[in-house]
C-alpha cells in the first residue's frame, strides 16, 4: 500500500498516482457498477449508435472503433454482438482499438475481445476515421482544485497530514476562466467563504486531440459520464472503496477517485478545435430515444417473470431521473459536416 506523499503533491498528481495503483491491484467492479454491467442493452445501443453515425459520416472504410476505458470489455462485447446482427457492413469495415493502461484489465478485455489492439494513450491510436465510445472514462482523470478566499487564490495539494493550500501553479493560464466560474450564476460572488473551482487538464487535452482528429478525418465520439450540464464551482472529488464512500485521501490505491465531469468546458474545447458538438443531454432521454425501453421489452418477452422484471428494473435504473438518468450526461462531438447523431434530436 502506498502512503501519502512525504512532501506536498499537487492534487492532480496525487489522484493520478492513486488511481494507477487502484486499477493495478483491484477489480473496480466489486466496488461499483457501471451502466454496461447493469444492462446488456446499454452496450448494444452504443454499438448501433456508432453504426448509424458511421453512415452519417459517409461510411468511411476502413474505420476505427475505439473505446476509452473499456473496463471488463462488457460494453464493447455487447456493442459488437448487436452490430454483427444488424449492421454487417459496419462490422466488416471496422478495426477495434482499446485505450487501457491497466495490465490486469487488459487481460480481462482480451478474453472477450481478442481482435483488439491496445493503446496506453489516444496519441498511439492511428490517425484515421474513427468512432470513439467512452463510458465513465473522463470522471477518473485527475483534477486540480483552486480555492478562493476573498480575493486570494490558492491551490490544493496533498501532504502527509492531508490537504494543504499553496500558491497556485500556472494560474495565469486559467485566470480568466477560474475567475468567471468563481462568480455564482446569479451574478454575485461567494467571497464570504472558501470557494473551490475544479479544472481537469487531461480531459481537455484528450477532447482537444480527439476533436482535431474528427475534423481531420470523418469521425465522431460519444461520452457518457456524470456531472452538471453547466460549469459550477464546488468540490466534487469523491472516493469509493469496498462499495462504500471513502476518504479521498485514503492510502493511494485503496479507493477509486473520481470527480464530476465539466461538460460545458469540454464542449467549448471541442468547438474551439472545429468539431460539431451535441449535448450534453441527460442520459435518460438519450437512451430512451435510442430505444432502451423497446429493446428491453423485447428481451423481457421470452424470459421468466423474475428475469423479465430484472431487465426492466435495469433499464429504469439507467434512465429514471432520480437514479442515473439525470446526473449522467451524453456528449457527442463530430466532423462538422455530420448531421445530428442518434439520440440528440428532440
Amino acid at each position: 500500500m502506498i502512503g501519502r506523499p512525504d512532501r506536498p503533491m499537487r492534487l492532480d498528481a496525487f489522484m493520478a498516482r492513486a488511481n494507477t495503483a487502484y486499477y493495478a491491484t483491484h477489480d473496480p467492479f466489486t466496488d461499483f457498477t457501471t451502466a454496461p454491467e447493469i444492462s446488456q442493452v446499454f452496450g448494444e445501443l452504443l454499438g448501433l449508435w456508432a453504426a448509424v453515425t458511421w453512415g452519417l459520416l459517409g461510411r468511411p472504410r476502413p474505420v476505427l472503433l475505439v473505446e476509452a476505458g473499456p473496463g471488463r470489455g462488457t460494453l464493447m462485447a455487447d456493442a459488437l454482438r448487436a452490430v454483427a446482427q444488424v449492421a454487417t457492413d459496419f462490422r466488416a469495415a471496422l478495426s477495434l482499438h482499446l485505450i487501457e493502461t491497466s495490465p490486469r484489465l487488459r487481460a480481462l478485455q482480451a478474453a472477450r475481445l481478442p481482435e483488439a489492439t491496445w493503446h496506453d494513450r489516444l496519441d498511439t491510436v492511428p490517425h484515421a476515421p474513427l468512432l470513439l465510445l467512452a463510458n465513465e472514462f473522463l470522471d477518473a482523470l485527475p483534477i486540480r482544485q483552486f480555492v478562493r478566499r476573498g480575493s486570494t487564490w490558492t491551490e490544493r495539494y496533498v501532504g502527509p497530514e492531508g490537504f494543504v493550500e499553496l500558491e497556485p501553479e500556472n494560474l495565469s493560464r486559467f485566470a480568466g476562466e477560474v475567475e468567471t466560474r468563481s462568480v455564482e450564476r446569479e451574478g454575485h460572488t461567494a467571497a464570504a467563504e472558501a470557494l473551490i473551482v475544479e479544472l481537469c487538464e487531461p480531459a481537455r487535452a484528450f477532447v482537444a486531440d480527439l476533436a482535431a482528429r474528427c475534423v481531420a478525418h470523418p469521425g465522431a465520439a460519444l461520452f457518457l459520464d456524470y456531472g452538471p450540464e453547466h460549469s459550477t464551482p464546488g468540490d466534487s472529488l469523491q472516493a469509493i472503496a469496498n462499495g462504500r464512500p471513502a476518504d479521498p485521501l485514503s492510502p493511494p490505491g485503496s479507493a477509486d477517485l473520481t470527480a464530476h465531469v465539466d461538460f460545458a468546458a469540454l464542449a467549448a474545447t471541442a468547438r474551439d478545435a472545429g468539431a460539431a458538438v451535441f449535448g450534453p443531454l441527460p442520459q435518460g432521454p438519450f437512451l430512451a430515444r435510442l430505444g432502451l425501453f423497446q429493446r428491453t421489452g423485447r428481451l423481457a418477452q421470452d424470459q421468466p417473470p423474475q428475469r423479465a422484471a430484472a431487465l426492466i428494473e435495469a433499464a429504469q435504473r439507467l434512465a429514471e431521473p432520480n437514479r442515473m438518468g439525470r446526473l449522467f450526461k451524453a456528449l457527442a462531438l463530430c466532423h462538422p459536416s455530420c448531421p445530428t447523431p442518434p439520440g440528440f434530436a428532440a
